[in-house]
């Protein structure tokens, strides 16, 4: 089967932005999704180089900003904030 990996990319951002966290004034997420996707990402520019022994990946802001959004468009329940 073939997949639309746009969406999966979208779906693994808003999952990491349910892990995210903030350490340093830097937003942070568990990087435990698949390579490929995290991969794609990265060369959208909307996270730091996830290929380091770090167990977390920073967002950039407008993947932050992306993050958030896909998060709220995939799981948020209607009518909630």
């Amino acid at each position: 089967m073939r997949y639309d990996e746009s969406r999966i990319d979208e779906a693994v951002l808003a999952l990491l932005y349910l892990t995210s966290f903030e350490e340093h004034g830097v937003w942070r997420a568990w990087k435990g999704h698949d390579w490929e996707a995290l991969g794609r990402l990265y060369t959208q520019e909307l996270i730091d180089n996830p290929r380091n022994r770090n167990k977390s990946i920073i967002f950039t802001s407008e993947g932050f900003d992306r993050a958030k959004a896909a998060c709220e468009k995939l799981f948020a329940v209607n009518g909630s904030e």
